[in-house]
């Protein structure tokens, strides 16, 4: 503490409260440089540069707010623009523009998989680079189950990156997405990387309704992954509201974890919420469970620059009972 002219400490302002170290969450950063077949070029003025395996994309990111380092050439020599339509929020929806021909879908290897990159109508490729250190956590809790198979529960899976990484390292899978079409690609990945014989349940259901089923089931995970988005529906039209639904969600999860060697990794994209939200809904959800918490947000590194970007908050939980 700064003390004044007269050697005595200042007053601290009407209303402010100092916490004690036990009751605040330190709050760290998780940033990646990429990996072979992927890399952060640049970014400014609200887009990012990246190059996904052969390809090289200019899509919006609204928190590069500062100014580009390379060169506007360099960005001009990009293979396809993301252009959002006039009524898109934060840049989610809108239409490609190809500057040259490029296939409908390439190979993009990650920890020994293939995933398809594609260019959708919402911006994405079909792979969050960012989730790369999550990846690598998993597969250092994987190695820690011992006497059993270790069975992950990826909730919100997408194109199933994060199952199909932990299919490889011998866990059993359980795969949830409420999209058919984003589960034919992760099966399509399934079928490039090789993995046709994995133990890998997919699950076409409203992430909610499948939960609560395995409750009443005394079903139990040694991980789960939560990747929701802010919005969505089921298949069968159920409305999910992270704001609403992540909360009661969160609790049926814990009841899924196994009672020793488990993990809870949970990531949100693009809302209005702070890493120090999730850090409280995720310590509530799994009150009573001896465990170590740790949140922050994911960012990636440009390869020129080394500025980071961020990308997502993320909250993980690790059973504490399992850990040296």
């Amino acid at each position: 503490m700064t003390a004044n002219r007269g050697g005595e400490p200042p007053a601290r302002p009407h209303g402010t409260t100092s916490l004690p170290a036990q009751n605040a969450a330190c709050l760290r950063v998780i940033a990646t440089a990429g990996f072979a077949d992927y890399a952060l070029l640049d970014s400014g003025h609200g887009r990012k540069l990246e190059r996904f395996g052969r390809f090289v994309v200019d899509r919006p990111e609204p928190q590069a707010m500062w100014q580009p380092v390379l060169e506007p050439g360099r960005w001009l020599r990009s293979d396809a623009v993301f252009k959002a339509g006039d009524a898109a929020l934060d840049g989610e929806s809108g239409r490609w523009l190809r500057n040259k021909p490029l296939p409908e879908s390439w190979a993009i290897k990650v920890l020994d998989v293939t995933m398809l990159g594609r260019l959708t109508n919402f911006r994405h490729l079909g792979l969050f680079p960012e989730q790369l250190p999550h990846w690598e956590w998993v597969l250092g809790r994987l190695g820690e189950v011992r006497g059993e198979t270790p069975r992950v529960l990826n909730l919100f899976a997408y194109t199933g990156a994060a199952s199909l990484i932990a299919a490889r390292a011998g866990a059993e899978v359980t795969h949830v997405d409420a999209s058919k079409r984003a589960i034919a690609w992760a099966k399509q990945n399934q079928a490039v990387s090789k993995l046709g014989e994995a133990p890998i349940r997919w699950i076409l259901e409203d992430a909610r309704k499948f939960v609560a089923r395995e409750v009443r089931r005394g079903k139990r995970y040694h991980v789960i992954l939560v990747d929701p988005p802010k919005f969505g529906r089921g298949p069968g039209g159920e409305v999910w509201d992270v704001f609403v639904h992540l909360a009661p969600l969160l609790r049926d999860c814990a009841l899924l974890l196994a009672a020793s060697q488990s993990a809870l990794v949970l990531t949100t994209y693009a809302i209005r919420a702070s890493a120090l939200a999730m850090d409280a809904l995720v310590r509530e959800s799994v009150v009573g469970r001896t465990g170590d918490v740790e949140s922050g947000e994911l960012a990636v590194i440009e390869e020129g620059a080394g500025r980071l970007l961020p990308t997502s908050l993320f909250t993980r939980w690790t059973a504490r009972d399992d850990r040296a």
